[in-house]
């Protein structure tokens, strides 16, 4: 079958050995666009199903971000998992990786020795800090990562505490950033007829995510305003809502929903830089205006004012949120063992065919079929099994 704007990897052939977020979830999502993956992973399994809450055989993170994928379990200390993982890199379009810097180059599995006989392989590394630098060799994660770049600094509870932000947004990020950069080395693969070896990082990603926060922490001498006072978090007597603002006129607007025109002509929250400077003042007065009616009476006074706002919710009130139902936000795939996995669909995803992914496998669930389509003979794979290279469910 030919490639679609549906499925426009079909006939690529992905080796994932990522574990826990940042890697898998760039291998999803290239087959989520019709990439063949095959997901290679050590006899205890990637570190991923035991983080969290098991159910059966997964977590909620690896039943998530490794769904369309087959498993392969090969032990990388046996000198046939090292032979098996080499063998079918030659015929490998794209290798993802995640080991610490240097682990993979020991291993034999490092980009200049595979692309010696695959020279049009895309390989990607993904680290905490990636591949070169004083840092490099330094563990990472996705705490880390928000740490270091920046955005830990930046997300100041009503505690005054510095806090991470509550999901693995930096491992989503280094995701999302690597399939893009995979996406445009396959662009110029077909040009030039060669691959790349790509080095993407957590804390690189995360930093990229702050976007103007270091060019506004320098030209405000290290102290900037906050952005659009009095935009945040208001409670009701329900629930909670977002407020934001992106220009002068929303702030009247804002007090005239609210009924207070007189914070809009007091001087001290003239415009966006004043009422930063004056927040203390400002905020308790309309936080203490919301606390008045429900959110459902405010968001109809406030859209009928033409201002940003809506609903905090909760995952599961975004799940069954009458807008997400009616646009098909979110998949639903049931995993054998688990029960069924809701994830949101992939933003720009033509069609429906992320629904019929297969769910996320069991540790080396496929690992005889994909050493069958690998061309190896059946009684090889017998001796692989018994020797331990390879891995198989026990029945």
């Amino acid at each position: 079958m030919s490639p679609t704007h549906e499925a426009p990897y079909r006939g690529l052939r992905v080796l994932d050995f990522g574990q826990g977020i940042a890697s898998p979830y760039c291998a999803m999502l290239l087959g989520v666009y019709g990439a063949e993956i095959i997901k290679v992973e050590p006899p205890e399994g990637d570190w991923s199903r035991y983080l969290g809450t098991t159910h059966g055989n997964h977590t909620a993170l690896s039943a998530v971000y490794n769904r369309g994928k087959r498993s392969l379990c090969l032990d990388l200390k046996h000198a046939d998992g090292i032979a098996i993982a080499k063998r079918l890199a030659r015929d490998c379009d794209v290798l993802i990786e995640g080991f610490r810097p240097g682990v993979a180059a020991r291993l034999g599995l490092g980009y200049d020795e595979l692309a010696r006989d695959n020279p049009g392989l895309i390989y990607l590394s993904v680290s905490g800090f990636g591949q070169h630098g004083p840092y490099a060799k330094r563990p990472g994660s996705d705490s880390v990562a928000q740490a270091f770049s920046g955005l830990v600094s930046v997300n100041v509870g009503s505690d005054k505490t510095p806090h991470r932000v509550g999901t693995t947004i930096s491992d989503v990020a280094t995701g999302v950033y690597a399939f893009q950069a995979i996406a445009t080395a396959l662009f110029a693969r077909a040009a030039v007829g060669t691959g790349r070896w790509i080095d993407v990082s957590l804390t690189q990603s995360t930093a990229a995510l702050l976007g103007h926060k270091v060019a506004e922490y320098v030209l405000e001498g290290g102290a900037p305003r906050a952005l659009n006072v009095p935009a945040g978090s208001y409670q009701t007597t329900d629930g909670w809502l977002m407020v934001t603002l992106v220009n002068e006129s929303q702030y009247k607007r804002l007090c005239a929903a609210i009924g207070r025109e007189d914070l809009s002509s007091d001087p001290r929250f003239a415009d966006f830089a004043s009422r930063a400077d004056s927040a203390d003042a400002l905020i308790p007065q309309v936080r203490e205006v919301f606390l008045s009616q429900s959110s459902e009476a405010w968001l109809t006074r406030l859209h009928a004012a033409d201002i940003i706002a809506e609903r905090i919710l909760t995952p599961g009130d975004w799940l069954h949120n009458v807008h997400v139902e009616a646009t098909k936000g979110a998949v639903c795939r049931q995993t054998p063992g688990v029960g069924p996995i809701y994830a949101p669909r992939t933003p720009g995803k033509l069609g429906l065919s992320e629904d019929q992914l297969c769910p996320a496998p069991d540790i080396g669930a496929d690992s005889r079929e994909v050493l069958l389509d690998a061309g190896f003979e059946p009684g090889a794979i017998d001796d692989l099994i018994k020797s331990g290279a390879v891995r198989v469910p026990l029945r």
